[in-house]
């Protein structure tokens, strides 16, 4: 499975945490993230990402900020991406049964790292349910 990680400054030590652990687990890591914890803007971070699940070069995306909310917002205009800000394991889960959700965003100054992990097996690990939830989905895109 390819997964896209992207985080400002106050993602770093997550997404260091976050590719260590999923790379022990055989995915293939894209790190567009920031390394250091010099202020930066989240969008050049968070485009790219975003752009890789709209283009289907990944089966997933995530991303990560302090508040997990511009991270969010800026996925979220991209054509086809469904970017969820999930803060624990059943949020997660629900995003991805219930909306196909294909971005977690992640806000670090308000999960633990341990959970964040934790959110993030269960966001990879859980399928989409389809059927009532499928004309939801079908939905959101605003006719162009």
């Amino acid at each position: 499975m390819k997964i896209s990680i992207g985080n400002d400054h106050a993602g770093t030590e997550y997404k260091e945490a976050i590719m260590k652990h999923l790379e022990k687990k055989d995915y293939v890591v894209k790190n567009y993230g920031t390394n250091t914890n010099d202020s930066v803007d989240y969008p050049d971070f968070v485009h790219p990402v975003a752009k890789d699940v709209e283009d289907k070069t990944v089966d997933f995306g995530i991303i990560i900020c302090g508040s997990g909310n511009g991270a969010n917002m800026t996925a979220n205009k991209h054509q086809g991406v469904r970017s969820a800000l999930c803060w624990s394991k059943e949020i997660a889960a629900l995003a991805r049964q219930h909306n196909n959700a294909n971005i977690l965003s992640i806000p670090s100054r308000f999960t633990a790292l341990p959970q964040a992990i934790e959110m993030v097996d269960t966001f990879l690990n859980t399928a989409f349910e389809g059927g009532r939830h499928e004309n939801r989905i079908k939905k959101i895109p605003v006719d162009q």
